[in-house]
């Protein structure tokens, strides 16, 4: 267990961490929780005295934990706490990790100091408070949440005019052709990066890219056109695409609640994620947003691209109406490359082997 000397001081980023929710989620991922203040508060037990004093001020102030402009986590040492219902989750905003062997606690400074921890939307620290103090961070939590939501620019490329309209429109007429299938998303379980599918936190149809002209034409444009811009906005030179993939978001079917694209073995090779809307106009809602950054949203236009480390949480907003049709791949280097081949072992059966060596069709960006 890594330990902490002290609490986390203002502007630094918070760990992140991955646990089974008390009553909840058995895999946690915390870094998903960005995009809203959170308040976290580490105790050795909810038996003791002050902890139980802490937890009523929570209770108390219950209205700020809505999980769209606060959310609270508690995390306790004590197993007992959850079989003797001091602790239970209560959505939106209240949840709870039993952490008797303090890999939570650890990298915060709270194994030997419990206390109350404020981050902000980026999930950096605000403030740490001695666990007799909940009544200052509460009272801070509620002026932050009170302001307006932030409008930053998030750290992304958009780039216009990456594909004429009328291969735009080829693809989707491609796609319209062969249909698509549900879309899932990778997780890390059991130290395997495996294939999941969940419509409450993904719903898009896909269809690949197979045919040789079409692969030619995309892979032309992406070199000649965004490449050098990937280069002079990130200072790095893509020279691998990972998948020829048109999605598409259809209304009342068709979103992507935040995540982020290389957090697991399967795709830590991911440099940069591309988005290049096929239909900009044609459809409602549908926008990329990137919770650490505020409210703001990203629409390129037709042809268009926007381009973003796949490190960055981001979500596809829901759409509203019509359709959205994107190609979607991700930008990687050779380096990269031999990570992702490195990963084969990790992969769950049926999702293929990769070889950095391999001369295929469609796998080089120049």
């Amino acid at each position: 267990m890594e330990k902490r000397p002290r609490p986390l001081t203002p502007g630094e980023p918070a760990p992140w961490f991955r646990a089974a929710a008390v009553g909840g989620n058995a895999n946690y991922v915390f870094d998903t929780a960005a995009g809203r203040h959170i308040l976290m508060l580490f105790m050795a037990s909810a038996a003791e005295p002050a902890a139980a004093a802490a937890l009523g001020l929570v209770q108390r102030q219950r209205a700020l934990f809505d999980d769209a402009r606060a959310c609270f986590f508690g995390v306790t040492a004590d197993p007992e706490d959850e079989a003797a219902g001091r602790i239970a989750q209560s959505l939106p905003g209240l949840r709870y990790f039993v952490d008797p062997e303090r890999r939570i606690a650890g990298p915060y400074g709270a194994v030997d100091a419990p206390h109350w921890l404020l981050l902000d939307p980026m999930l950096r620290a605000v403030g740490a408070f001695p666990l007799d103090q909940g009544e200052a961070a509460l009272r801070l939590l509620a002026a932050l949440a009170s302001r307006p939501p932030a409008t930053d620019w998030a750290p992304v490329l958009m780039a216009p005019g990456i594909f004429e309209p009328e291969l735009c429109r080829r693809l989707v007429a491609l796609y319209e052709r062969q249909g698509g299938e549900a879309s899932g998303f990778m997780r890390e379980v059991d130290g395997k990066t495996r294939l999941m599918s969940d419509p409450q936190h993904k719903m898009r149809k896909d269809c690949i890219v197979e045919e040789a002209d079409f692969c030619r034409a995309i892979r032309a444009r992406v070199s000649l056109k965004l490449i050098p811009m990937v280069k002079r906005a990130f200072q790095f030179e893509a020279t691998r695409m990972e998948r020829y993939l048109i999605g598409c978001y259809e209304a009342g079917a068709g979103h992507f609640r935040p995540h982020r694209d290389n957090t697991t073995s399967g795709t830590a090779h991911r440099r940069f994620a591309v988005t290049i809307n096929l239909n900009a106009g044609e459809y409602e809602g549908g926008d990329l947003r990137f919770p650490e950054y505020g409210g703001r949203t990203y629409r390129p236009p037709t042809g268009g691209a926007v381009v973003f480390s796949c490190s960055l949480l981001h979500e596809a907003t829901p759409v509203t109406k019509g359709k959205r049709y994107a190609f979607l791949p991700f930008l990687y280097d050779e380096a990269a490359a031999l990570i992702r081949e490195r990963n084969n072992p990790k992969l769950e059966d049926g999702l293929g082997v990769y070889r950095a060596d391999a001369e295929r069709e469609g796998e080089g960006a120049r």
